[in-house]
């Protein structure tokens, strides 16, 4: 199977190479494709190097899978030109989101919305990833009528720049400010840009796309992102209020036994979800399970997942792993 990773050199990029390797995905042509800068420039995947190419020479080679992890607008001018190809696309910007005609997939929450007729396909934002995961059972179980979002966001999901940035800041170097702030030692409640609503961008997607994966409009979802100075992963204080009362010994054993969670909920241990134990893992943690005493029906809950991981680069690998399952694509 020919598979392309556009935005092969950057950091989701690098991880989406590492996933396919890690979860033997059965690629036997990679077509790496970057900017012009890096065409020629060599990848190597499972021992072998591979030339970095550009995109009309990667669409010409027809892949049946092209992974994108190289911004918006790319998307929007290339993927449509492979899909004419016949390569399915597994598109990890925003670009078609919220596209009516383009499913936003998270595999253990709504698998089925992927069809035959579907060669743009979405992954979505990397901290609705991990909310749906974990809210997924527990709507199944008891309906979520309401959910009050926080995140604590690694720098990791703005980039290679935000990496460099904080690195510098901590020796004390000049660098390129991709912030418009300092992040070592702060908390930017700041992540993408402001809207007329007075909320960002980032927080946004977090309310669209939680009600189109779980395909519910009437789950009510307000969110605040946060830029915190971490590397290993994203974290949520999240507040759910449910339509039917609960158990939180009932709750828990849901969470445990469903797919891609790892419950962490010992405090007596001190042991909840940090993002330095789900760094370079797969799974979404959750714990600090309790009850919200300020009214009915209502459980906070802390969840954290490496999010160039879960968040980006092993959910787009599993989209892939499902369009092979469905026999949309051919090993």
């Amino acid at each position: 199977m020919k598979v392309a990773i556009v935005g092969a050199t950057g950091l989701v990029g690098t991880k989406m190479l590492q996933v396919l390797e890690e979860r033997n995905f059965p690629v036997t042509e990679l077509i790496p494709v970057a900017s012009a800068a890096s065409v020629g420039k060599e990848i190597i995947f499972k021992g072998k190097a591979y030339k970095v190419q550009s995109m009309d020479d990667a669409i010409a080679q027809k892949p049946e899978i092209a992974i994108f992890s190289a911004g918006g607008d790319t998307s929007k001018e290339f993927a449509p030109k492979f899909a004419a190809a016949g390569t399915r696309v597994i598109d990890n910007s925003s670009a078609w989101r919220m596209d009516a005609e383009v499913p936003l997939v998270v595999p253990e929450v709504n698998p089925d919305s992927i069809t035959a007729s579907n060669y743009i396909i979405a992954n979505p934002n990397c901290s609705t990833i991990q909310m749906v995961v974990a809210l997924k059972p527990l709507h199944d179980n008891f309906h979520i009528k309401r959910v009050v979002v926080s995140t604590y966001q690694s720098i990791t999901g703005t980039g290679q720049k935000a990496v460099a940035q904080m690195a510098a800041e901590r020796k004390g170097d000049t660098v390129e400010m991709v912030y418009p702030h300092k992040i070592d030692q702060n908390v930017l409640p700041h992540i993408d840009v402001f809207l007329d609503n007075g909320y960002t961008k980032e927080e946004m997607k977090m309310v669209n796309e939680t009600k189109k994966i779980m395909q519910d409009n009437s789950i009510a979802v307000t969110a605040t992102t946060v830029r915190v100075p971490t590397t290993g992963g994203h974290s949520e204080s999240i507040n759910v209020q449910f339509e039917k009362e609960f158990d939180i010994e009932n709750i828990k054993q849901i969470l445990s036994m469903a797919p891609g969670i790892t419950l962490q909920d010992d405090v007596a241990n001190n042991i909840y979800p940090m993002p330095i134990w789900s760094h370079d893992k797969d799974d979404v943690f959750v714990g600090r399970l309790r009850r919200d005493e300020s009214q009915p029906c209502t459980l906070n809950m802390w969840v954290v997942s490496d999010n160039l991981r879960k968040g980006a680069a092993t959910n787009a690998v599993q989209i892939a792993e499902l369009l092979l399952q469905k026999g949309f694509v051919k090993a």
